[in-house]
């Protein structure tokens, strides 16, 4: 049976699709070939800084797998049992015993021709683990997921809107733009609860003193 992705909100799930690009063209041209190819790369490492979008193309991936029908997982920190398509976010984050997981998970997919996406905030070669798994992470394509700019968060930012059927502002973009953290997953977050506090006052007008209530500015 196809595995469900973990920890996504059901109101918007992540998609190939709707991941704003940005300077990843190459690396998301790589993903759409490596899922719909059978001659695809076999594995896949992303690393870029915290919030960089890598969590939406691992999870992204896994979904545009199980909609072909393959059997795909994602995990973070952790690693899953295996699949025809298995991905493994925060790679740093395993323990020895996971470590040597991921080395056997590795080797099981090359063999069978499973394909395995990998994530950290580094490139392989600076990785913290065990020189083995850190040599064959190595082994496949290596891509950089660069974080988007302000006119790329704000592109992000009104697709998330339109995908929950709010009208939004450019105003109010750019007061969360100027005045909210800057890593897109918290200003998505904060999207969310902006729509929400509109639907219980039962106004879907999103304004700037609405927003000021969410991010608890005077």
């Amino acid at each position: 049976m196809n595995q469900l992705l973990l920890g996504i909100s059901p109101q918007w799930l992540p998609t190939l699709d709707n991941f704003v690009i940005g300077r990843n063209l190459e690396l998301h041209a790589a993903l759409r070939h490596a899922i719909s190819s059978a001659g695809g790369e076999r594995g896949i490492y992303l690393w870029g800084e915290t919030a960089s979008g890598k969590s939406h193309l691992l999870q992204a991936t896994v979904a545009r797998a199980i909609a072909n029908g393959q059997l795909a997982i994602y995990g973070r920190g952790t690693v899953p049992e295996a699949a025809q398509v298995v991905a493994v976010d925060d790679v740093e984050g395993l323990d020895a015993d996971a470590q040597i997981q991921l080395f056997s998970l590795y080797n099981r997919l090359r063999e069978s021709g499973g394909m395995l996406l990998v994530s950290g905030t580094v490139a392989p070669v600076h990785l913290s683990l065990r020189d083995d798994l850190r040599t064959r992470l190595g082994w496949g394509l290596v891509y950089q997921v660069h974080a988007l700019n302000d006119e790329e968060k704000n592109q992000a930012l009104h697709r998330h809107a339109q995908a929950r059927g709010f009208e939004l502002p450019t105003e109010v973009t750019n007061y969360l733009l100027r005045y909210g953290r800057r890593d897109l997953p918290y200003l998505l977050s904060i999207l969310d609860e902006l729509d929400e506090h509109c639907l219980r006052l039962k106004k879907r007008a999103a304004t700037i003193p609405l927003l000021k209530e969410i991010l608890r500015i005077e």
